[in-house]
């Protein structure tokens, strides 16, 4: 599994497809995918969509099925913890979750990206 991370519209999408070589057709769009999508693409970016999803329709988070059955995927998503405070409840947990979720996949990522002005650095590398 790996992570890449950043502020929007940094340029993670593009560094991820052209630094894993991978196929557009082979990655989904957490915004708008079907939820089962996660567990067979090789790349999904818009990740924090995909939680925001997941939390509005009332599903759990399982970090052991994605390991068990998509251990090789690559995960884009923005970073969320910078910046105001959401006003809104739903919207602090929901930022609160994306952050531990993200915590929990970098932590038991074999490579952890982070992408500024489309420029990767990679800050784990198992």
């Amino acid at each position: 599994m790996i992570l890449v991370t950043g502020g929007c519209f940094q340029g993670k999408k593009a560094y991820a497809y052209e630094r894993f070589a991978i196929c557009e057709e082979e990655g989904v769009d957490g915004a708008v995918c079907p939820m089962e999508a996660l567990y067979s693409a090789r790349l999904c970016y818009h990740f924090h969509e995909y939680i925001r999803r997941m939390m509005e329709s009332g599903q759990e988070w399982s970090f052991e099925r994605l390991k068990k059955e998509n251990p090789q995927i690559v995960i884009v998503t923005n970073e969320l913890g910078y910046g105001v405070v959401p006003v809104d409840a739903f919207d602090r947990a929901y930022r609160e979750k994306t952050g531990r979720i993200c915590c929990e996949i970098a932590k038991e990522s074999s490579e952890v990206h982070r992408v500024i002005c489309g420029i990767g650095t990679v800050i784990k590398h198992d």
